[in-house]
């Protein structure tokens, strides 16, 4: 396992831009507005030979008065105590403050590495506030700056100086680092705001790691945790609510909503959560849309169905509604689940793992050249300005998911309903009926 680093400090100080420059990437939302970061955020990061997981964490609170800041200062604390080393990130322009001495004093029981950074301190100005913070009862301190990058050479430094070192496995090798980067299997958790996605996560890891409230948006940013079951590997993603264009009045709701399609991108498997008390809904069709563009495998989860009044067909009408809504994610499992309750939420597990392996499904040419001919045999091949389209060969391209090329004389010749026609008979014919297929048709170029 990496070590892990968690960023920590008040609201505002500056830790999602810290995190950013560290991970060399636009990945936590900065915003000049206090809270913006509510939930932790992941990232692996590697510098001088050494690799850890950077974490970055919402303000701490001191007071908490509210519920959403109660659980923002608990997520603080459990960063704590699953890091290995601790950055404490001050405000240099703001100077010591009431917050930043309760958590120095936190801190100080706390058996393992802890960084005090001030951060902001980019003027002469600045740099003579920076004195002030010895007068938390801190030895080290260390002046950056992450909005001009000043002093995070130093701060690296001290970071890699406090953990082990990471053998990389090379190309062609073994060795754990490796097999971990092939074998995690990347869940992404999407839906509309407050339909139960961190509710799902929490519930899939056994932790309270998201928040949980009834107040839409409170996830901002996705939030990546790492998860080990039976030997397999997860990464499971709990992002931002994807809300209509004409309900995001916030900019960082607009970024919110970049992030969670950004999201399903890097992701593996898509878990399209829908609200069981109000059925498909015209921006679960878009976020199914979503999904399929990006070619990815499905799940469409069907939350708070402990609380739907049901009778002996209410799963039945339910099912086929939702095939109906959404014949983007046709080839997707359902499956009826209660976050809150735990209700079949463990066959969300297998579920993943069946359509990820067969996502990576490789087939023989030869038995799909035997396809390809009992398809052509079972409906012949369309006319294209009077003359017949002739497939020569069918050879699979790619997986994850299953992509597959067909040569022929007139690939304009294919349209859309003999393509499905094609990917529906490789579907039936091997075990990709919960897997999305992409089919290219090629003209075949002629040998000098």
């Amino acid at each position: 396992m990496k070590p892990v680093v968690a960023i920590i400090g008040r609201p505002n100080a500056g830790k999602s831009t810290l995190f950013n420059k560290l991970v060399g990437r636009k990945e936590a939302i900065v915003f000049a507005e206090p809270g913006v970061t509510r939930d932790m955020n992941y990232a692996d990061v590697e510098e001088g030979g050494k690799a850890f997981v950077l974490v970055d964490t919402g303000g701490f609170p001191a007071r908490a008065d509210d519920s959403v800041l109660k659980q923002v200062r608990e997520r603080t604390r459990l960063a704590i105590e699953d890091s290995d080393v601790i950055i404490l990130l001050m405000d240099g322009r703001a100077g010591p403050t009431y917050e930043d001495s309760v958590l120095v004093e936190m801190l100080r029981g706390v058996k393992k590495p802890v960084i005090y950074a001030v951060n902001k301190v980019d003027t002469k100005r600045q740099e003579e506030g920076f004195m002030e913070f010895y007068s938390l009862g801190i030895s080290n301190l260390l002046p950056v700056s992450a909005e001009t990058g000043m002093g995070l050479d130093d701060l690296t430094d001290v970071v890699l100086s406090k953990i082990p070192a990471w053998e990389r496995a090379e190309e062609g090798e073994g060795g754990e680092e490796r097999e971990e980067r092939e074998e995690r299997i990347r869940v992404a958790i999407v839906g509309r705001p407050n339909v139960g996605k961190s509710s799902i996560l929490n519930r899939l890891i056994g932790k309270q790691r998201a928040l949980v409230s009834d107040v839409p948006g409170t996830t901002r940013d996705p939030v990546d945790a790492p998860f080990e079951l039976d030997g397999r590997r997860y990464l499971f993603i709990d992002t931002a609510g994807i809300r209509k264009k004409t309900k995001i009045s916030l900019t960082v709701e607009n970024y919110s909503v970049m992030e969670a399609i950004r999201t399903i991108e890097r992701c593996d498997v898509a878990i399209l959560v829908v609200d069981g008390t109000e059925g498909v809904t015209t921006q679960d069709e878009k976020i199914a849309g979503l999904i399929e563009d990006r070619k990815r495998c499905a799940l469409v989860a069907v939350n708070k169905w402990d609380i739907v009044e049901k009778d002996s067909k209410t799963a039945d009408r339910a099912l086929k509604a939702i095939r109906e809504k959404l014949q983007f994610l046709s080839y997707a499992p359902v499956i009826f689940i209660s976050a809150l309750t735990g209700q079949r939420v463990e066959r969300i597990f297998p579920s993943v793992d069946e359509v990820f392996g067969k996502s990576k499904v490789r087939i023989p040419t030869h038995a799909l050249n035997d396809f390809l001919k009992g398809a052509l045999f079972e409906r012949g091949a369309p006319l294209y300005r009077g003359k017949e389209v002739k497939f020569y060969y069918i050879t699979q391209t790619g997986v994850m998911p299953p992509a597959f090329t067909v040569f022929a004389n007139y690939a304009e010749g294919v349209k859309e309903p003999y393509r499905r026609y094609i990917v529906n008979r490789l579907r039936e014919a091997f075990g990709l009926e919960s897997v999305p297929v992409r089919l290219f048709i090629r003209k075949r170029r002629r040998r000098a």
